[in-house]
């Protein structure tokens, strides 16, 4: 009994110890943590190929899991976004992506949520990436407007750090964003808009009516391939670009789920609300429907983002999917924002890790 009451004894002085040095220790912890995640580089650490990061899986609407819509492509060492939405690029930070990294961004349209974070992106890839060349962001006629705008209200930011850090770390140059415009595609008539080093990505027309213009983007790399819909109704365009794609990242809104919404907000007399849940059904794609596009194109997986609504409570991702299975042989995830999927080069696996 006395052996036991020494060995609490001292189990009660060694935690209070630990107590008392809990702020040392934990600076120590940062310490070593900080160096560590200064260090990492996520795209180097990926083998050769063609990867893809979801740093924003959602909507406009409110989801702990999804961010505004933001897909990291990774193709030969190589770091592209398409769409910036809100936290993508804190998400991508996280993730293990350093803005700093990033060659081009791609834009699939100018709803506010696919663009509200490129202010924020375009800034961490200055300070990130001690650049001397602003971001380029390629996207449809329009985009010169939206870089311009991020341009001008982040102009006396861009100032402030320069007097602040100096020319050297903050080269003026650096700052703000670089638009690359590219002439629409028809309808049938995709355009390359990237082609170096054996990247190739292609823009087509898509179907998000009356928001013009709109595209998608393929990506193709070492005989691997991966399709990016952006915001759309079903599309034909879609599956069509999408024939034996290795990967399609489709958006995807349940509508039976979104009448809920609808009838909640109609119950509450927020006939507002209600109307622009209503009118949000005709120009997206529900999950059947993006099975059934990856069913006719061939695409060996189904990976669902821009996923409306947002999905809370257990059991809704269930009824997300709904049928889905029935209308697509291959296999598919719901996305979150993490997930990732691996395409390796000279191979034909599809590696899925994060859902």
């Amino acid at each position: 009994m006395e052996r036991k009451g020494l060995i609490l004894g001292a189990i009660a002085i060694l935690a209070l110890g630990l107590y008392a040095l809990r702020a040392p220790l934990a600076m120590q912890v940062m310490r070593v943590g900080a160096g560590r995640a200064m260090a990492a580089d996520a795209v180097g650490a990926l083998p050769d190929g063609l990867h893809l990061v979801l740093c924003g899986a959602g909507s406009p609407l409110p989801d702990p899991q999804r961010s505004g819509p933001c897909v990291a492509v990774v193709a030969g060492g190589r770091l592209f976004v398409v769409d910036a939405g809100s936290s993508a690029a804190r998400n991508m930070t996280s993730l293990g992506l350093r803005p700093g990294q990033v060659e081009a961004t791609f834009l699939t349209h100018f709803h506010s949520d696919h663009i509200d974070g490129l202010g924020e992106l375009g800034l961490l890839h200055w300070a990130g990436g001690n650049s001397d060349q602003a971001l380029p962001v390629y996207g449809p006629e329009g985009v010169e407007r939206v870089a311009g705008g991020f341009n001008e209200a982040y102009r006396l930011d861009a100032g402030y750090r320069v007097a602040h850090h100096g020319v050297a770390t903050m080269p003026p140059a650096g700052a703000g964003l670089e638009a690359r415009p590219f002439e629409t595609p028809s309808v049938g008539e995709p355009v390359v808009v990237w082609n170096e080093n054996g990247v190739k990505v292609t823009a087509f027309r898509v179907d998000h009516a009356p928001v013009e213009p709109a595209v998608g983007y393929r990506f193709d790399y070492a005989g691997r391939s991966l399709v990016i819909s952006g915001d759309t109704a079903q599309s034909a365009e879609v599956e069509q670009m999408a024939k034996g794609v290795d990967l399609l990242v489709h958006e995807a809104l349940a509508a039976h789920l979104v009448k809920l919404l609808t009838e909640a907000a109609t119950e509450q007399g927020q006939t507002a609300l209600a109307k622009i849940t209503t009118d949000i059904l005709d120009y997206h794609t529900t999950p059947v429907e993006a099975a059934e596009t990856a069913q006719r194109a061939g695409a060996r997986h189904l990976l669902f983002y821009h996923v409306v609504p947002a999905l809370p409570v257990p059991g809704l991702a269930t009824a997300f999917l709904d049928g889905v299975s029935e209308a697509y042989a291959g296999s598919f995830t719901l996305g979150k924002d993490g997930v990732r999927v691996s395409l390796p080069a000279g191979s034909d696996a599809i590696d899925v890790s994060g859902d």
